[in-house]
């Protein structure tokens, strides 16, 4: 066991983190007061090599599942909003990767980025009206008319919406099959019936583009199926036959990504404990320095230790996730809700401590604090996470149960006399 940062990562470590001070925080106030999107920090994340097809590339050959989680808590310690307008169409690209054939996923792929100095977005549509984290009750639908697909529905508060090149929608098939009966599809931004609805004014993130997407007869392509027509008519076989099988595709989706939405929380987290830090080193107060005060120095403390029991987390089940180890105890939704939960109440405490300069428009605190709060909600919200680690724990729990039954029921080996 090894908890030591290699060579490789923390270069990469710095380079982000100039990104994130040199580039990101100077464009930051700017996009946050507008809600508009950050192009020209997307190109220069391009020029710098933290954005595009080779960048992907790089985080999937990265053996220890680290360099993505890095990348994901250091953009976000420059402005949360930016970083996700940069990392937004890698949702859509693990979508692809997921579900899609390697013909599709070498089609794709690309197409959510970009190649050259050319910038294009993917966005992946999930989330529906009256729906929220509820997967099972997407309502969009996707029916067959000869070779193609007619998609029909809306989708909420989806991140790139309207404005990608590629959007992965997730639709339902057969209804009475729940998830099993859903599946992805491929739709171009210029297909006839996709169209972008309200654009969401928000608390936080508000440099990230948010949309409603609207699907009407919107009609595609065979091909466009993710996976394909014969792989989609086994799925549905065994989940009519009662066949147990692989999870939706967009539930395994998000299971892939929620250790990066951790960091992503707690790069907001850590920019937060260090600019408090920074204000509170050499002021006085009746003649004592702050940040020698007791309670000021427990409250810092305690901070700090959750940041990185949180990271903790993050880093083990990224590196369960990049080695193929089943997170069979809920390890990817413990990352993410630690952290998300962490990210929040830390930025209240570090407020706080600060006083009433924090509240005010144009104090990095005040910020930090509307981003925070979005960590608790989206890719499932905390109280999901909660149902779904409980589930876990209890297979796992029963499952270990029934082993160690079998076991003791198995009489031993009696060992056969030599002749």
């Amino acid at each position: 066991m090894d908890f030591g940062v290699n060579n490789e990562h923390e270069e990469f470590r710095q380079l982000c983190r100039r990104f994130a001070r040199e580039v990101i925080r100077p464009a930051a106030a700017k996009h946050d007061a507008d809600e508009s999107f950050p192009w020209e920090v997307v190109q220069e994340a391009r020029r710098w090599g933290l954005h595009g097809l080779e960048h992907i590339q790089r985080m999937g050959t990265d053996p220890e599942g680290q360099l993505s989680v890095i990348y994901a808590e250091e953009l976000h310690w420059g402005c949360a909003g930016i970083a996700l307008a940069i990392q937004g169409s890698s949702l859509a690209a693990a979508g692809i990767a997921s579900s899609g054939t390697p013909e599709q996923i070498a089609q794709w792929v690309p197409e959510c980025f970009g190649l050259g100095d050319e910038i294009k977005l993917g966005a992946y549509a999930v989330t529906e009206p009256h729906a929220g984290s509820d997967v099972k009750s997407l309502k969009t639908t996707a029916k067959r008319d000869g070779d193609d697909w007619i998609l029909n529905g809306s989708k909420v508060f989806i991140t790139n919406g309207g404005i990608a090149e590629v959007t992965v929608v997730v639709a339902t098939v057969d209804p009475e099959l729940g998830t099993r009966g859903q599946a992805s599809f491929i739709v171009p931004k210029d297909t006839p019936g996709l169209s972008q609805g309200k654009k969401e004014e928000k608390l936080g993130i508000r440099a990230s583009h948010t949309a409603e997407v609207i699907l009407e007869d919107c009609r595609i392509p065979g091909e466009y199926l993710l996976g394909g027509e014969e792989k989609l008519e086994r799925k549905l076989e065994r989940a009519r036959s009662g066949q147990s099988g692989r999870s939706a595709d967009a539930l395994a989706t998000f299971e892939i990504t929620r250790p990066l939405v951790g960091a992503s929380a707690l790069g907001i987290a850590q920019a937060a404990y260090e600019w408090t830090l920074e204000y509170l080193d050499g002021r006085v107060e009746n003649g004592e320095l702050l940040i020698e005060e007791q309670r000021i120095q427990q409250s810092l403390a305690d901070v700090a230790t959750e940041i990185e029991s949180a990271r903790l987390l993050v880093q083990r089940a990224a590196w369960m996730g990049r080695n193929g180890m089943p997170m069979t105890g809920g390890q990817g939704s413990m990352s993410k809700l630690k952290a998300g939960d962490v990210t929040m109440w830390a930025t209240t405490q570090l407020m706080d401590l600060v006083g009433p300069d924090a509240q005010v428009a144009g104090c990095p605190l005040e910020k930090f604090f509307r981003d925070a709060k979005i960590y608790q909600l989206f890719e499932g919200t905390a109280e999901i996470q909660r149902l779904v680690i409980a589930r876990m724990q209890a297979r796992e729990y029963r499952e270990r149960l029934t082993a160690a039954e079998d076991a003791a029921a198995t009489p031993e080996a009696t060992p056969v006399a030599s002749a």
